[in-house]
């Protein structure tokens, strides 16, 4: 059974700052991995962030992270950030705070 997806309102800025390439495969690929089976593909987080999961991908020999979280109640998967790896869970904990 697949989810929908919905978005933070800072994810838009977070896909403006990615290549279109980026953006291409993302959507393509990476994002219908998440929706299949987010329980499967996504690595969950702790401490603070517990409750949030990442899924991790690489391209073209740069690592990209999208945090998401799953509402099982409505079958959503909401796509918290998507961004580089570098400071990737600095500014991920900023946001939700």
């Amino acid at each position: 059974m697949s989810y929908r997806d919905e978005y933070h309102p800072k994810t838009k800025a977070d896909l403006k700052k990615l290549d279109k390439p980026v953006l291409r495969e993302l959507f393509d690929t990476h994002i219908n991995t998440i929706l299949d089976d987010p329980y499967e593909v996504g690595e969950a987080l702790h401490g603070s962030l517990e409750g949030i999961s990442t899924y991790h991908f690489r391209l073209n020999r740069v690592e990209y992270r999208i945090a998401f979280a799953v509402k099982e109640e409505s079958k959503t998967v909401y796509i918290l950030m998507v961004a580089k790896r570098e400071n990737f869970y600095e500014i991920l904990r900023r946001r939700l705070s």
